[in-house]
C-alpha cells in the first residue's frame, strides 16, 4: 500500500478552491435575498410557479433575516434587516478570505 503525499501545489489548489467556494456561495445568498426583497415589493399574480418561487425565498431568506429583525425592529413600512444581513455577509466574505488567505 502506498502512501499518498500531498504536495503543496494540491494544497494551494484546495484552498483556493475553498475561497472560490465560499465566496461564490456568499454572492448567491445576497442575489438570493435581493430577489427576496424585490418579490416582497412587487404585488404577482398568483400562479403555482410564482407562489413556488415565493415560498422558496422566504424559507431560505427569512430564518437568517430574522436574526436581524430582533436587532433592528422595522421602521414603519421600511424593514432595513436585509441591509445589515447583507453587509454581515461582507464582513464575513472578508474575514473568511483573510483567514483562507493565511494558508496561501
Amino acid at each position: 500500500m502506498g502512501a499518498t503525499v500531498a504536495t503543496p501545489g494540491v494544497l494551494l489548489d484546495t484552498v483556493g478552491s475553498i475561497r472560490s467556494f465560499v465566496d461564490v456561495f456568499i454572492w448567491v445568498y445576497m442575489l438570493v435575498i435581493f430577489a427576496f426583497i424585490l418579490t416582497s415589493w412587487i404585488r404577482l399574480p398568483y400562479s403555482p410557479w410564482l407562489n413556488r418561487i415565493q415560498r422558496f425565498l422566504y424559507d431560505v431568506c427569512d430564518p437568517y433575516l430574522r436574526l436581524f429583525r430582533r436587532v433592528v425592529p422595522p421602521i414603519g413600512p421600511l424593514d432595513l434587516s436585509p441591509v445589515l444581513g447583507v453587509v454581515v455577509l461582507l464582513a464575513l466574505q472578508r474575514a473568511l478570505d483573510s483567514l483562507i488567505g493565511r494558508f496561501d
